[in-house]
């Protein structure tokens, strides 16, 4: 049985989980939701099971009853991963220690450093650090405009668009890039996809972004400059929005897969 842990954004007209759920009940695959806001995980009657995590709300209840429920099961996305993608400090580190481009990248609680990272770069992108969907980021030019820390910042990557790199088990499987005229170019903020071919650099970085983080799946975030790709974020519980490749399809027989290596 596989255990599905629905994305909490999923909508009647953009259905990630209901998408996969198709392609397993398709494969005759054994699958159903869990509620995670329902059971006890110290007492959830699940061991040597698969969940997969399609989407998590950022709260502690959900981030450790997944923990206690990955004792005896196996999670995937894994608790840890998820958790490390959703910091977007722990991320850069974990791509830095493995030697991957990443904009300049500054988490700061000094205000003097903040303001001396901003006149040394002229244009930084302010983050929350736990952000999602482009919610809360903006571009900060004045010293006077940075806000309340303390601050995750990027150096400014002058670019019209960004690219989404879709990896799965270790390997690079679909591609889009996202268009606007504004700083963010997430779907959700106005950016227009469209498919793209994954080129070897593409590949390369992301699917070394994904091992930096240690999971099964995810959407590495990249921004094209003067030197090549250089990495955003890395995406816990990622959208496949406008993906040419069958992401649904290569999901659900990722999942029956190692739910069939679990019962050998």
């Amino acid at each position: 049985m596989i255990h599905i842990v629905p994305k909490p954004t999923d909508t009647p007209d953009d259905n990630s989980t209901g998408a996969v759920i198709q392609e397993l009940e398709r494969a005759d695959a054994r699958c159903r939701t869990l509620d995670l806001g329902a059971i006890d995980p110290l007492n959830s009657g699940l061991e040597n099971e698969l969940v997969w995590v399609c989407g998590i709300r950022q709260d502690g209840h959900q981030f450790e009853t997944l923990s206690v429920l990955s004792l005896h099961n196996q999670v995937i996305n894994t608790p840890e991963s998820i958790v490390t993608c959703a910091s977007k400090v722990m991320t850069s580190a974990l791509l830095l220690q493995n030697g991957i481009r990443t904009p300049e990248t500054a988490y700061l609680r000094s205000e003097a450093q903040a303001r001396d990272f901003l006149l040394r770069h002229g244009k930084v992108v302010y983050k929350p650090l736990y952000g999602y969907d482009g919610n809360g980021i903006r571009l900060v030019t004045d010293p006077g405009d940075l806000g309340s820390g303390p601050w995750y910042l990027q150096e400014y990557v002058k670019n019209d668009r960004d690219f989404r790199v879709f990896v799965l088990g270790g390997e690079a499987v679909g591609a889009i890039t996202r268009v606007s005229e504004g700083l963010m170019h997430n779907i959700h903020q106005g950016g227009i996809g469209m498919p793209v071919s994954i080129d070897e650099e593409m590949r390369a970085i992301a699917e070394a972004s994904a091992s930096a983080v240690g999971i099964d799946y995810c959407g590495v975030d990249l921004l094209r400059d003067r030197e090549g790709y250089t990495v955003l974020e890395v995406n816990g519980t990622p959208n496949w929005h406008c993906m040419a490749a069958p992401i649904p399809r290569l999901l659900a027989a990722y999942l029956i897969e190692r739910e069939r290596e679990m019962r050998a």
